[in-house]
């Protein structure tokens, strides 16, 4: 093989930084962007935050310089029929620094109420005890106000640690007693029962039923706190001892078979049952709430859905005129470089989020416009889209789209969504049609919900209704749609109350 030299012409597409820049902000969730904003801001000297439009609300107009590069709100200078400036929300909403106060200092100080030195009371000190962070911490702080034996404070001590978050002991008492003894002595060695009415003890901790070893257990100790003359308590009993397997089958008519009881005393049963708590650890554990920050707005104003960005999702920005300015008064060429090529970064980032804000604003604009029945009528007008549609309508690639709407949020007259919501397969109507099947979960749901409990919707029910409506869907999809919003099937959703 003889070698040789050859030209070849050519096209390719080159990354550059400030494109790969801008694909990655926009792919950033707000909370992302929001870190990656500070990270700019911490390392880059030239960028600052624009703070003109939170203090100098009291004068109606604010002065920008020409050299000034400030992050726009919106895709353009002037609003469109579905676009807003925020930069004018954001005005109407600042506060004014020179506001009167209600009351002065002085006078918020003679009106406290004079700290004590003294003992706290005993309902201070309960509410403070019931504001631990873990179940772990509460229980711990109920059994060091609760009179035990050394022997039995170690055992309390024990069974605390062997509870988990969902309150279940997770050891039994035989594996306790065997933890126990092989950290004791002979003289020192406890029994079985020992370990059993100390647990017994703790059961009634707040919240009773905590250290409860099954299901059965737990609303069983809370039932033998209520009255003994409480109505049906006695029937009460003997179904969640003997008969819990089928009550959580939810088969009514062999219980009542083998109970020989009515469906009135049943019904009756059932509601005493419904003011049990199956999850008392819920009442101290509660996990914290994720908040979500959504990226635009929709509202109808004057007939019209106008879509803006919000303007708290993420800080103003702009270039720090007095250090642009000193790369031409600098003398040291290093100093000049320095600041000549972090002013370049600068742009380059503001130059990205504003792409960002367009890009953002295009997507969600033509988004509203494609499903104005939803936002109009509710989910189940909902209207078949998918990222190709919206890719097409405004001459963006697919991967464009599938980074804009991944994790950004809406918040509409009907709550927040995210922006993936509002897109859904196409399912086939009986009179040649289409129809969402995001619309198709929302009859489900909405079918589901009028049911009559006695009698719950099966799938091949739901399915029924659907095809005389002209949706002609499976019986599988049903059930598939279902489970997709959490929804039992029929047979666990059936109620005798």
């Amino acid at each position: 093989m003889r070698q040789s030299l050859q030209l070849r012409m050519g096209q390719q597409l080159t990354m550059t930084p400030q494109l790969q820049q801008a694909i990655r902000l926009l792919q950033l969730s707000t909370l992302d962007l929001q870190q990656e904003i500070q990270e700019a801001l911490d390392s880059n000297p030239l960028l600052e935050v624009d703070e003109q439009d939170y203090t100098e609300e009291s004068a109606g107009k604010n002065e920008q310089k020409a050299d000034d590069i400030t992050v726009s709100a919106s895709a353009d200078d002037t609003p469109s029929e579905y676009e807003q400036d925020s930069g004018e929300a954001l005005n109407k909403d600042t506060i004014s620094d020179d506001m009167a106060m209600d009351v002065s200092w002085d006078e918020y100080m003679s009106a406290a109420p004079a700290s004590s030195s003294g003992p706290m009371p005993e309902d201070e000190s309960i509410y403070q005890g019931a504001s631990t962070e873990t179940l772990h911490e509460y229980l711990m702080w109920q059994l060091q106000l609760t009179p035990f034996s050394p022997t039995d404070e170690a055992i309390a001590i024990a069974i605390v640690e062997a509870v988990d978050d969902s309150g279940i002991l997770t050891l039994s008492c035989e594996d306790l007693l065997a933890s126990f003894n092989q950290e004791t002595d002979d003289e020192h060695e406890v029994e079985l029962d020992e370990i059993e009415a100390v647990l017994k003890r703790i059961q009634l901790f707040d919240p009773v039923g905590i250290a409860a070893r099954s299901l059965q257990e737990c609303l069983c100790i809370q039932l033998n706190q209520f009255d003994k003359d409480t109505p049906y308590i006695n029937e009460t009993k003997m179904v969640l001892t003997d008969h819990i397997d089928l009550l959580a089958a939810r088969d009514y008519r062999t219980l009542m078979k083998k109970t020989k009881l009515k469906e009135e005393e049943l019904k009756e049963i059932m509601t005493l049952i419904h003011t049990l708590n199956p999850k008392p650890a819920d009442t101290i554990v509660r996990e914290e709430s994720e908040y979500v920050i959504p990226d635009v707005s929709v509202k109808k104003i004057k007939g019209r859905w106008v879509v803006e960005l919000n303007p708290d999702s993420m800080p103003k920005i702009r270039v720090n005129s007095q250090y642009a300015a000193m790369s031409r008064t600098v003398k040291s060429s290093g100093d000049s470089q320095f600041i000549r090529s972090h002013l370049q970064e600068a742009k380059w980032f503001i130059k990205s989020l504003e792409s960002r804000n367009e890009t953002l604003l295009k997507v969600t604009n033509c988004i509203v416009k494609q499903q104005q029945a939803f936002f109009e009528h509710g989910p189940e007008a909902m209207k078949p889209m998918v990222l190709n549609d919206v890719a097409e309508i405004v001459e963006m690639h697919e991967s464009t789209i599938s980074r804009v709407t991944t994790q950004k949020y809406m918040h509409t007259p009907r709550g927040i969504f995210e922006l993936k919501y509002f897109f859904s397969s196409h399912v086939s109507t009986e009179n040649g049609g289409e129809c969402s099947s995001t619309a198709i979960r929302a009859l489900i749901k909405k079918l589901i919900a009028a049911e009559n409990l006695a009698k719950p919707l099966s799938d091949s029910k739901i399915a029924d209704i659907l095809a005389e409506q002209g949706i002609k869907v499976a019986r599988r999809t049903i059930a598939k749609y279902r489970e997709s919003l959490a929804i039992p099937p029929s047979n666990q959703r059936k109620s005798l109350i």
